[in-house]
């Protein structure tokens, strides 16, 4: 049995738990409530977490799989989605709705300022300085504006379209019962394949098939 993928700490709570089941199980129970010694559980359990690895070894295929699921499951969930800063993003959602409201703001104090110049007839050359940069900050208030406005298509078309993915929550969901589906797998495996026959092989009295 020996030559299986090691196991990863963060799975050994499970073989635990599998080693638990195993031990409560008619039959093995049976098996050691025949020995004197009234400490075989904890001996057996001592000897079995002991041999992890190569009990492990005999689910070796379907922890393999329980690690590839679990592995891009991951890389799914921290993989940027799309072209598009995400919209959760620290500087993002600022800069969407500062960027076109500050400009907006200035672009109409501006033009304000240069019109009313040109109304007294006072500073000619400046006047008309002010009323370009008036309109330049307009044109960057309606392009960014139009910009934030496409990034939230998008974002509400790609949510809507992608199947199985309609938001946030129901993605999570579905990848999380993909990974446990492979875990209960693996679980399985391990207490038929692995622990259960260490255990019958290791009892005081070895049970007969």
């Amino acid at each position: 049995m020996i030559g299986g993928p090691a196991l990863r700490p963060q799975d050994r709570v499970d073989f635990e738990t599998v080693l638990d089941m195993a031990l409560a199980l008619t039959d093995v129970r049976a098996g050691l409530r025949d020995d004197l010694d009234r400490n075989s559980t904890t001996r057996l359990r001592a000897q079995a977490l002991g041999a992890a690895e190569e009990i492990a070894a005999a689910a070796g295929a379907e922890y393999r799989a329980y690690c590839a699921v679990r592995t891009a499951v991951g890389r799914r969930a921290s993989a940027p989605d799309g072209r598009f800063p995400a919209p959760d993003g620290a500087v993002w959602p600022v800069l969407a709705v500062l960027v076109p409201a500050v400009s907006a703001v200035a672009a109409a104090a501006l033009l304000l300022i240069g019109y009313g110049l040109r109304l007294v007839g006072q500073g000619e050359g400046f006047a008309a300085s002010v009323v370009t940069a008036g309109w330049m900050l307009a044109l960057v208030a309606a392009v960014t504006t139009a910009a934030g406005l496409w990034a939230l298509l998008l974002t509400a078309l790609r949510g809507r379209d992608e199947p199985g993915t309609a938001s946030p929550g129901a993605r999570g969901s579905a990848n999380g019962a993909d990974v446990e589906r492979a875990r209960e797998r693996w679980r399985e495996a391990l207490l038929e394949r692995g622990v259960l026959p260490y255990l019958r092989l290791h009892l005081p009295e070895p049970l007969a098939p």
